[in-house]
């Protein structure tokens, strides 16, 4: 269920280069007298290596990571779609034509303890302010995926590694990437990227493996003719209003002393408001229930009271949508009641994840519930959004 889930959510994480554009485009320098693209999309292939920039940001990952370097490859294939087809989506148009696309990932650390990840996931690279005629071309790109083949802690086996406490974690790229053009179909590239691993508390340890590594990459492409970057006009975004309604569900190891992982679950409702094409906001409720509070070595006398086995809080919601059906996720809450023992540590509570309509108006996905940086739990997620307005 985890694979189909990341593999189907090709996504981007956020959009810091872009701003919101809610008034109408027009067609820009890149006009059809320049653009001769073939109008089918473009297949991308590359290849990058990265290495160094491991972030020891605490005592655990300062000795876990002691005497290691970090090395990785990732193999990705990605699809432009073009001017021609994409009329009908102004997304296409807004990001720049995006590549979407799956990737490959592999990598070590040069030490036993840590194992030898690896990861597959799905990602988007958006352009930045393409120009058809440069040699050079810009993008940021977001990914995410699950990653395996890590050697987890084990008291017994494996006790130097403190930070990784499960063989299979999710995997989250962020990166920017200088392009030079050598030809229609090859280009050489450099960038920057940001990587975390983490299992969202499904299983302790989990202080996570944070990288900033440097790369250097080749992209080859089939196709020898220039990409169509043209823009039409974009008229403004019709006025919506909808009511989201959402499930979701997930498992938690509260203590390292005790290797018993808790069903945990999340119903929620919000109204929100669309801003345009790229973001919509709105604001409402969620109500958690924690198996753990069933339990009286976490809950104490409390053990199976509804007190214990719930808590709920308002939270402002905010969405950054990527396309008709793809969409960012979070949300900033805070708790009219909540239980520490279960690991609710502090009274506000973040969400990031994405989320992707798989039919009309029902939707699924995956998101990170959190506390001040510290996972709670991984949520997957269903819903349905009910739309309450739409004028012209």
């Amino acid at each position: 269920m985890i694979i189909r889930i990341l593999i189907f959510i090709t996504l981007t994480f956020s959009s810091f280069a872009l701003t919101a554009q809610v008034s109408p485009r027009v067609s820009s320098s890149l006009d059809s007298s320049k653009s001769v693209g073939s109008g089918k999309p473009r297949l991308i292939f590359q290849l990058e290596h990265e290495s160094g920039g491991e972030l020891k940001m605490n005592e655990r990952t300062k000795e876990t990571l002691a005497d290691s370097y970090y090395s990785g490859i990732n193999f990705r294939v990605g699809f432009q779609i073009q001017y021609r087809d994409s009329v009908t989506s102004v997304y296409n148009e807004l990001y720049n034509y995006p590549i979407y696309g799956i990737g490959v990932y592999s990598s070590t650390f040069g030490q036993e303890h840590l194992g030898k990840p690896f990861a597959v996931y799905g990602f988007v690279a958006i352009p930045i302010a393409p120009k058809v005629d440069s040699k050079w071309n810009f993008n940021y790109r977001i990914g995410l995926g699950l990653s395996g083949r890590f050697n987890p802690y084990n008291e017994e086996d494996n006790p130097l590694n403190l930070i990784i406490g499960s063989k299979n974690n999710v995997y989250i790229d962020l990166g920017v990437q200088a392009n030079y053009r050598l030809s229609q179909k090859f280009q050489l590239g450099a960038g920057i990227a940001f990587h975390h691993f983490s299992n969202g508390a499904l299983a302790l340890p989990n202080t996570g493996i944070n990288l900033l590594p440097l790369s250097l990459s080749v992209a080859y492409s089939p196709s020898s003719k220039p990409f169509d970057f043209r823009k039409s006009t974009i008229p403004p975004m019709e006025d919506k209003q909808e009511l989201h309604f959402n499930y979701a569900f997930g498992f938690k190891q509260i203590d390292r002393e005790n290797d018993k992982q808790y069903f945990k679950s999340t119903l929620g409702a919000y109204y929100s408001k669309h801003l345009g094409y790229k973001w919509r906001i709105g604001a409402g409720m969620d109500a958690f229930y924690s198996a753990s509070g069933n339990d009286k070595q976490v809950a104490g006398d409390k053990a199976g009271s509804f007190s214990a086995l719930f808590s709920y809080g308002p939270a402002f919601y905010i969405d950054h949508v990527l396309n008709s059906r793809l969409y960012l996720n979070g949300n900033v809450g805070a708790y009219l009641h909540r239980n520490k023992f279960n690991g609710e540590s502090s009274p506000i509570y973040l969400r990031a994840g994405v989320r992707y309509k798989v039919y009309r108006d029902i939707f699924t996905g995956v998101s990170i519930k959190a506390h001040a940086g510290k996972a709670d739990f991984i949520e997957w997620t269903m819903g349905y959004g009910l739309q309450l307005k739409k004028k012209k």
